[in-house]
């Protein structure tokens, strides 16, 4: 009986210090051993286009510092003593974060309690930390093979291409896969927003739709900007059907998309002036006439405004296929109906309509089209 009260009086002590917590502000009490010279440390605060200083503090002699900060929001924070040393915690109100690092320790390794979403932004870093490492001794070792030969080569360039791209695809599904796991995270929101747009853009309209759903971390303003671009990406994303379009072809008769109903067709924006759609034309020459008897239509549609221009690279570059163009830069209505905000940009549509590849250039060009029209029958 005695030790039940006890146990009751213990619990209605823990459930009066629970409500007495601070829930209108956040603290980051930390310890740094080995500091060195340093002697301030800095609060970096995210926002919806990047990394703001909000705040910093003296070290103390014995190497201790403390944030106390409120924010309206769940969020992700910085801990910077220097230019190298960056720390990443996730905050919100009510939290109490205890940190701890060692500055000789070159690795950068650190200790974070008081927030499970900051141990979650650890854990992703130090698997994202991991292939980055990967890459940068690629890169040094490809650096070092070209100085010993004296200069960059397509040969060498053949041998270690290939070997990034592993990495790159390694990683990225690696992200995919933690921003999954921990879809109502914000680590995981964090996590997935480096991956490459163009190749994963139905995953991450996918995140998007359930954000939206679930309504996930309320106005973080990052989050908010990330959903809407999502969203506006989404009719014409991977897997929807194409928009239809009219525009002038080259020789002023009107051009609709639905001219192409039953045929695949690539829609290809670019420009005379776009240096590097100047430099992807001879793929797209040589990938045409592989596969134009097999099926593949291409439909040019230009950002020029001079008509002379346009005509003169058409007949440089010998693009033999329809053309056609607004004439109105990126305002034109295709343009903006299909979200072009930098070129080249294309969109691979089907003979169902539907869009089943976008801003594929390159090699990715060359193995998706051998994929499509060399399939088994």
């Amino acid at each position: 009986m005695k030790r039940s009260l006890i146990y009751c009086a213990f619990i209605g002590l823990v459930g009066i210090i629970s409500s007495c917590k601070d829930k209108s502000s956040f603290t980051i009490s930390g310890t740094i051993t080995n500091p060195g010279p340093v002697k301030k440390v800095y609060l970096f605060q995210a926002d919806s286009t990047g990394l703001a200083m909000v705040d910093s503090t003296n070290l103390s002699e014995s190497g201790k510092f403390e944030f106390k900060r409120s924010s309206p929001y769940q969020n992700l924070f910085d801990i910077r003593t220097g230019k190298t040393a960056v720390f990443d915690v996730i905050a919100k109100n009510g939290d109490d974060i205890n940190f701890s690092t060692d500055l000789a320790d070159t690795s950068r390794k650190y200790n974070v309690t008081g927030s499970d979403d900051s141990e979650k932004i650890k854990q992703f870093n130090q698997i994202d930390n991991t292939y980055n490492r990967q890459i940068a001794l690629l890169t040094e070792q490809y650096r070092a093979e070209a100085q010993r030969i004296g200069h960059e080569s397509d040969s060498l360039i053949k041998v270690y291409r290939p070997k990034l791209e592993v990495l790159l695809n390694a990683q990225s599904q690696a992200v995919l896969k933690f921003a999954n796991d921990n879809s109502s995270s914000l680590a995981g929101f964090f996590a997935i927003t480096g991956v490459d747009p163009n190749k994963y853009e139905q995953q991450l309209v996918a995140y998007a739709d359930n954000i939206q759903a679930k309504n996930l971390f309320g106005d973080n303003p990052a989050v908010k900007r990330f959903a809407r671009n999502m969203m506006e990406v989404k009719p014409i994303s991977v897997g929807r059907k194409a928009p239809d379009f009219a525009t002038t072809g080259l020789d002023g008769k009107p051009v609709k998309l639905s001219d192409y109903k039953g045929k695949y067709v690539l829609v290809d924006f670019w420009a005379s002036w776009c240096a590097p759609c100047r430099q992807e034309n001879p793929n797209v020459v040589k990938q045409y006439a592989v596969y134009k008897n097999k099926g593949l239509n291409i439909l040019g549609i230009s950002l020029d405004v001079d008509k002379a221009k346009w005509q003169q690279a058409i007949d440089q570059d010998k693009l033999s296929w329809s053309h056609a163009s607004d004439l109105k830069n990126f305002e034109g209505p295709t343009e903006r109906l299909y979200h072009v905000n930098a070129i080249p940009s294309n969109f691979m549509i089907d003979p169902q309509g539907n869009i089943i590849a976008k801003n594929i250039t390159g090699s990715d060009l060359e193995d998706f089209l051998n994929k499509t029209f060399n399939k088994p029958q």
